[in-house]
């Protein structure tokens, strides 16, 4: 099933208004903060009832099979369901950078990425825009617009809410941030975290398996699970290295990340107050080798 056979069948606007509906008592993330978004009511992500995004451009810092040749279509949403400590992007995510537009807008700039050669449409923080995405899509579509969707996000997400992505995604690049839930909180006020991350990355799986390319080593579909290294074993990597391969299947796909540094608050909060060393990036990429994933990067 692909989205233009979801919109030609009628599903397509039939998910649209099912997920406006959840707008009038927000329960799109795990926060439920049950705030009425199309009345101007605020929660956790700080989101309304329109899209707002901080950009909208070609990008080719993704992961190689998402930047290809002639880079990532990469909207970039502000807001978020989490509110990490550390987030390099802060003015974005919690500061509230960007600007409104309409649904109609937003397929707009989908189609403008799409004009300029991009190889996908790249959500970035999309989870609490689900409705304006699936809207945006419906929009676009009968103006012509065919590219791969990318699922960009924190991996904080419900696993009935994405069933309505099923069949419109085409790759689910999530993050695998945390192993326990103490650190989920302490730096991301993430309750559940490991839980519902786990659910939802199988659901995703679920849908899309593992990562497929064409013959130009293009991602076409399936799941690249992102994973950052935090200092002093905060992510609980080795942990989350090994229930992925347990759970998911060694054949997954893995981006183990190295850049953590400091950023926002984090500075001021101990056991994430500093860059990683070396010696920690060692043992993460160690880890991966123990559970026997292959597929993926390293950074060096």
């Amino acid at each position: 099933m692909h989205y233009l056979d979801l919109y030609n069948s009628g599903e397509l606007l039939r998910r649209v208004k099912a997920a406006y509906e959840r707008l009038n008592a927000c329960d799109i993330c795990p926060h439920d903060c049950r705030v009425n978004r199309l009345k101007g009511e605020l929660g956790v992500c700080r989101a309304g009832a329109l899209p707002r995004i901080a950009s909208a451009n070609i990008h080719r810092g993704e992961e190689p099979p998402i930047s290809g040749t002639r880079g990532s279509g990469t909207i970039f949403f502000t807001g978020c369901s989490l509110s990490c400590r550390f987030c390099q992007n802060f003015p974005i995510s919690q500061l509230g950078n960007g600007e409104d537009l309409t649904t109609a807008g937003l397929a707009g700039k989908m189609l403008r990425l799409q004009r300029l050669g991009a190889h996908n449409i790249n959500f970035v923080t999309p989870t609490h825009y689900l409705p304006q995405l699936l809207a945006a899509l419906w929009l676009a579509i009968p103006q012509g617009f065919t590219l791969p969707i990318v699922w960009n996000s924190s991996g904080y997400e419900k696993v009935e809410l994405l069933q309505l992505l099923d069949g419109i995604v085409s790759v689910y690049l999530p993050d695998m941030k945390y192993a326990g839930e103490e650190p989920a909180m302490r730096f991301s006020s993430a309750p559940g975290y490991r839980e519902i991350n786990r659910a939802a990355v199988t659901e995703m799986l679920r849908q899309v398996g593992h990562l497929q390319l064409d013959v130009d080593g293009i991602a076409v579909r399936g799941l690249v699970i992102r994973h950052l290294v935090l200092p002093e074993g905060n992510a609980g990597t080795r942990e989350t290295l090994s229930w992925i391969a347990g759970h998911l299947g060694s054949k997954t796909h893995i981006s183990l990340m190295k850049q953590y540094f400091p950023a926002h608050e984090a500075q001021g909060v101990p056991g994430i107050h500093r860059k990683i060393t070396d010696e920690e990036y060692d043992d993460a990429v160690a880890a991966l080798d123990d559970a026997g994933l292959e597929n993926g990067w390293v950074q060096e």
